[in-house]
């Protein structure tokens, strides 16, 4: 696979050179690498049994509706295994077609049980319950965990042996807020003895017991984006005992069936995009098509979501062109006339920009006007509204990100953090998110999203942070603004090594911040927060083992692969 490269190239340091000038400047550029998707997804044919598919699937989704009625069970040992059956439902990926079910079920629970659940001898059930409960945004008490801890504080050694309670335990310890000690400590215990059951053989499991342990380890549900979860758990559910042939035939036919959708809108995408032409009239731009669908599938991959992801994956690759055009190509005087182009939001401005800019305005103007236009239609204008001012917003602060370039200036970590969470981008996305949304999104909702609130700006962080952690090395290669890395790192006067310890804590901190923000009454309708929490979690994928999104490597390839070629086997 071909390396990006550093590639000085000549270019005008002003408009005028369009008109033939020979005022050159040297860029200290980076072409992008080609994408290694090539053509594949520009061509989509339907799959010949689809409306087998889809008959056999509204006739399973029925019969998986009736599992999920709680008014016949009274007992808890019912209850157990309604939850243990709720828990296979969302991590299947079909809780979305059940969502008034799973609501009524656990609010039920929640009513009869409080913070006392009934069954809390048995670590696998409460902790199950835990998790679930918090999940769906009931503000339980973690108190209950303390009744596992022995008199000198510590927990008990006998949870040791019980396997299946730990990993269940250390599931619900990734719901934890800020202050729940009983759960760090939980965290700390039980990641430490799964560790050495699955790495040091201590104790023997069954293969099955020892994969879930695996999987968890390497990644928590509450970090799994849903479509991934979907993936690594149906095989697991095939093989449990207790499985429900219905639900396990419905989840794999509703991937399918979803997987023919999103195949059909990338499709579409990457005709736009090969229309553009952009790698040969803007070769400096990363050529991410695909990469960045499955960065807008990771926030939404519902199929009534589909105008908002053709809407996102436009919008956001002109997030990304932008973004390349600051960072990488545009000098500092262009920089600062497109700025004020994109404040003034008109193809009136046309004329004051470089040759090469004009295609990225117009496109800019071309794709929010389409959305405004459908908007206005519902009476909705005021979105398209709020979602532009966010890219003035962001041009804004990419401008200043510029300007310290320019200056060689390394900003205070404070200082680099009220640019750079804007910059990043993902509150822009947010907002985004909502321009199609249903009857839910008020004009409330951009407001609140407009002002960075805790859940948005603990996203924001995730990103920034795990992003300049996997990266920062290679983007200081050429002239970059200081990552959050090098900030630190002279703030504080520590090593790269301390510094990326502390801003990693970061991340956790503010992954605590998203749980607390989840939890009942929420700030605005529950199913706004979804945008955040999956962009939250598609960062682990994206930049836990280095930058997935510019250089695919083999764990991101393999997960396209299953999302979008390979068809689940029925």
């Amino acid at each position: 696979m071909a390396t990006s490269l550093n590639m000085p190239i000549l270019a005008s340091s002003s408009p005028d050179n369009d008109q033939g000038t020979k005022n050159d400047v040297v860029r200290n550029t980076m072409n992008s690498q080609r994408s290694i998707w090539g053509d594949m997804f520009l061509t989509y044919n339907e799959t010949k049994d689809q409306a087998y598919m889809e008959r056999r699937a509204k006739e399973l989704k029925e019969e998986v509706r009736k599992t999920l009625v709680i008014t016949s069970l009274t007992e808890p040992i019912q209850h157990v295994k309604l939850l243990e059956h709720i828990d296979a439902v969302q991590r299947l990926g079909v809780a979305y077609h059940f969502d008034d079910e799973i609501e009524e079920c656990l609010k039920h629970i929640y009513v009869a049980y409080g913070d006392r659940w009934i069954n809390n001898n048995d670590l696998q059930s409460t902790s199950l319950w835990f998790r679930l409960l918090r999940q769906q945004g009931f503000n339980i008490s973690s108190e209950i965990f303390n009744k596992y801890k022995s008199e000198k504080g510590t927990f008990m050694e006998s949870m040791k042996d019980d396997v299946g309670g730990m990993l269940s335990l250390y599931e619900a310890t990734f719901m934890r807020i800020e202050g729940e000690k009983v759960l760090e400590e939980a965290l700390d215990f039980t990641k430490y003895h799964l560790g050495n059951i699955v790495n040091n053989h201590t104790l023997n499991i069954d293969t099955l017991l020892e994969t879930k342990v695996h999987q968890a380890l390497e990644q928590p549900i509450r970090k799994m984006l849903p479509r991934l979860e979907a993936l690594r758990y149906i095989p697991i559910y095939e093989q449990e005992d207790s499985h429900n042939e219905d639900l396990l035939t419905f989840a794999k036919l509703d991937f399918n069936l979803l997987q023919e959708l999103h195949r059909k809108e990338l499709s579409l995408i990457t005709k736009w995009w090969k229309d553009l032409d952009v790698s040969s009239k803007l070769p400096y731009v990363r050529d991410r098509i695909v990469e960045g669908y499955f960065w807008v599938l990771a926030i939404y991959y519902e199929p009534q979501h589909s105008d908002t992801r053709i809407f996102l994956m436009k919008a956001c690759n002109l997030g990304i062109i932008l973004d390349d055009t600051y960072d990488n190509y545009g000098t500092y005087e262009e920089l600062k006339i497109f700025t004020e182009a994109i404040e003034r939001w008109s193809t009136s401005c046309l004329d004051m920009l470089p040759e090469y800019m004009k295609m990225i305005y117009q496109e800019l103007i071309d794709v929010h006007k389409e959305a405004e236009e459908m908007q206005e239609k519902k009476g909705n204008a005021y979105r398209s509204y709020y979602a532009k001012e966010m890219v003035k917003d962001c041009a804004r602060n990419l401008l200043i990100e510029s300007k310290w370039v320019n200056e060689g200036y390394i900003a205070t970590l404070e200082e680099h953090l009220s640019v750079t969470l804007v910059t990043c981008q993902y509150a822009m996305i947010v907002a985004k998110c909502y321009v199609h949304g249903d009857d839910l999104i008020t004009e409330d909702a951009f407001k609140w999203v407009s002002t960075y609130p805790p859940i948005v700006k603990a996203s924001c962080l995730i990103l920034r942070l795990m992003d300049d952690i996997a990266t920062h090395k290679k983007e200081q290669e050429r002239n970059h603004v200081a990552s959050s890395i090098e900030c630190y790192m002279k703030q504080y006067g520590v090593s790269e090594e301390q510094a990326c310890e502390a801003l990693s804590k970061q991340v956790e901190d503010s992954w605590k911040v998203i749980n607390k923000e989840t939890l009942r009454p929420t700030d605005v309708p529950r199913p706004l927060l979804t945008p955040p929490i999956n962009l939250a979690r598609v960062c682990d994928v994206l930049y836990k083992r280095g930058d997935n999104y510019t250089y695919a490597g083999k764990e991101m390839i393999k997960y396209i692969n299953s999302l979008l070629v390979n068809a689940m086997s029925l």
